[in-house]
C-alpha cells in the first residue's frame, strides 16, 4: 500500500526518475522541478554532480527571484555561467 504523499508526488511529476540513490541525484531533480524544467532531469543531475553546491544555490536563488522571466531555466543557466566565469577570473588573479 502506497502512502498518500507518494501517490500525489507520482501524479504531480509522472516523468520523475524513480531510482534516486545518491544525494546529487536528488538535488538535481530538485533543481529541475524548482525551475519547471522537468524535461531535462539528466542535465541538472549532471550539474549537481560536477559543480559546487554554493554556486548552484546562488544561481537558483537568482533564477527564482527573477519574476518576469519566461524561462527560469535559461536565467539559471546564464547566471551559472556568469558565476563560473567569475570564479575562474578570481582564481587566475591569485
Amino acid at each position: 500500500m502506497k502512502k498518500i504523499g507518494q501517490i500525489i508526488a507520482e501524479k504531480q511529476f509522472p516523468d520523475r526518475p524513480k531510482n534516486l540513490f545518491t544525494e546529487f541525484q536528488v538535488y538535481g531533480v530538485y533543481l529541475a522541478e524548482s525551475l519547471n524544467d522537468t524535461k531535462h532531469y539528466s542535465l541538472y543531475i549532471k550539474l549537481a554532480k560536477q559543480h559546487d553546491r554554493a554556486i548552484l544555490e546562488e544561481a537558483l536563488s537568482y533564477a527564482k527571484g527573477y519574476i518576469s522571466a519566461k524561462s527560469k531555466a535559461k536565467v539559471f543557466m546564464w547566471k551559472l555561467t556568469s558565476l563560473k566565469n567569475d570564479q575562474k577570473v578570481s582564481t587566475q588573479d591569485l
